[in-house]
């Protein structure tokens, strides 16, 4: 008996999906180069099957039956990722969680909620909000993504400088492991009680189990938000500002820093390197913080901006080109989003860019900072590239990884701040975790998986 008859056999018959419509529309995520390669006729085929759940008890089933025919297993939740996450192979079944969608409870005294993995991240915001909270997490992908997805990625949102990222507001995850059996981790705010378990799942990416629930700490809604916006001469003098922002005790949710091109995509009224923040909290809080930043941003010799800039950013800030309408150009683009402390943050930025407007055919390479910290901040690069030849679109596109990767390392960040690993960033997790790092995660993955069926060639390096 195949994996496929197995599936059907004990799962209801509507839960295992053969039909070419369902298997074909989730062949992979929302990397560019899957993109890329559906176009050249060289996309991933097709899984044996989609199982859409309908409860904790149908993964469990289906992780055991998949485990016992050696057969691999991918999760599935919007399909948002842009790393490569998801790629089936023709003996793949794929798992659909769009269907695990219950808004379990909502805890206005504990400030928490529990939802189904599957649930779409702004359905959950606004299950929240209808009771004046907020998760507090707004991903660009917020309407395409998932909170289960947010846990396997190690998600970070837009507002984190002042709410954190998803570990940060992750109170609890229940997953189905690759033995089969349930796992719920997290019981407390606080534990001290061994290694928290919950960074188990936390940026697993689907390779050590398939998180079913998840419980995400709450927070009333903001009383007050104002919004500032400054013009920095020079990106090193943006990144001091921010620096002595943060390392005051100010924390506004959003803070960002664009360089001179992006600065000119931006808005119009924008100029130089320009900083945008949104200020959130009590009334108090926000006017003494506004206060704090604008009295700072003169002392160091930056200029006002109009608040319409980053009133402008606040109403499209999640509205982007999707990849058709750039690969239709005859362009590879992408994001690339790493971070490293203060004193090296500058290099990066510097070697990065550089070295991708080298790249024959380049058309941008540029960065701004999106998420910021005591000890430093991201940058999230954003390259485009026009080869002269079809043929060398791909080989452009993994050239610009490949140098902002190599620059990164050389001048001491990270090589990942919050869209994960997937495949493009797997073969560099040495630079990252250290040989014996990556025999440690190895290990961990042969312990719990040791059928090795658990979203294969993501995240682990072979």
């Amino acid at each position: 008996m195949t994996v496929v008859e197995a599936l059907t056999h004990a799962l209801d018959a509507d839960r295992v999906r053969v039909d070419a419509d369902a298997r074909s529309a989730r062949r992979h995520d929302y990397w560019m180069v899957s993109s890329l390669r559906d176009r050249q006729g060289r996309g991933a085929p097709m899984p044996a099957c989609v199982v859409r759940p309908a409860s904790v008890a149908d993964v469990q089933t289906t992780v055991r039956l998949c485990a016992a025919h050696g057969a691999a297993l991918v999760p599935f939740g919007q399909g948002s990722g842009v790393v490569g996450g998801v790629i089936a192979g023709p003996e793949t079944v794929l798992l659909d969680l769009g269907a695990l969608n219950r808004v379990r409870e909502i805890d206005p005294v504990n400030l928490t909620a529990r939802f189904d993995a599957g649930v779409n991240g702004l359905v959950a915001e606004e299950a929240v909000a209808a009771l004046g909270l907020t998760i507090g997490h707004w991903p660009q992908s917020i309407a395409l993504s998932t909170v289960g997805g947010w846990i396997a990625t190690r998600a970070s949102g837009q507002f984190s400088t002042a709410y954190g990222n998803i570990e940060d507001i992750v109170y609890a995850v229940e997953a189905v492991l690759p033995s089969g059996d349930l796992v719920t981790l997290g019981r407390g705010p606080r534990a001290a009680a061994g290694p928290d378990l919950r960074h188990v799942m936390l940026g697993s990416e689907g390779t050590l189990g398939v998180i079913t629930g998840v419980t995400l700490s709450l927070r009333r809604k903001a009383a007050a938000q104002a919004v500032t916006a400054f013009a920095a001469k020079t990106m090193q003098a943006g990144f001091d500002f921010q620096r002595e922002i943060v390392q005051t005790g100010w924390r506004p949710p959003v803070m960002r820093q664009y360089d001179e091109r992006e600065s000119g995509r931006l808005h119009a009224d924008a100029r130089d390197c320009a900083v945008i923040m949104v200020h959130e909290g009590p009334a108090s809080l926000v006017a003494a913080e506004v206060e704090a930043v604008t009295t700072l941003a003169a002392e160091m010799g930056l200029a006002p901006l109009p608040p319409a800039i980053v009133e402008h950013w606040l109403g499209h800030r999640n509205h982007v080109p999707g990849w058709d309408q750039i690969l239709d150009r005859g362009i590879v683009a992408d994001t690339v989003e790493v971070s490293a402390p203060w004193d090296r943050i500058g290099a990066v930025y510097d070697a990065a860019t550089r070295s991708v407007s080298e790249i024959p055919g380049c058309l941008a390479a540029s960065a701004h900072s999106s998420h910021v910290y005591r000890s430093g901040l991201n940058l999230y690069f954003t390259f485009a590239i026009r080869p002269d030849a079809a043929q060398d679109m791909e080989a452009a596109y993994f050239e610009s990884w490949r140098r902002v990767m190599t620059e990164t390392a050389a001048a001491g960040g990270s090589l990942s701040h919050h869209h994960g690993i997937g495949r493009i960033r797997r073969d560099w997790m040495e630079t990252e975790l250290g040989a014996t790092g990556v025999t440690l995660l190895q290990t961990l993955k042969r312990a719990l998986d040791p059928a090795g069926v658990m979203n294969p060639g993501v995240l682990v390096p072979d």
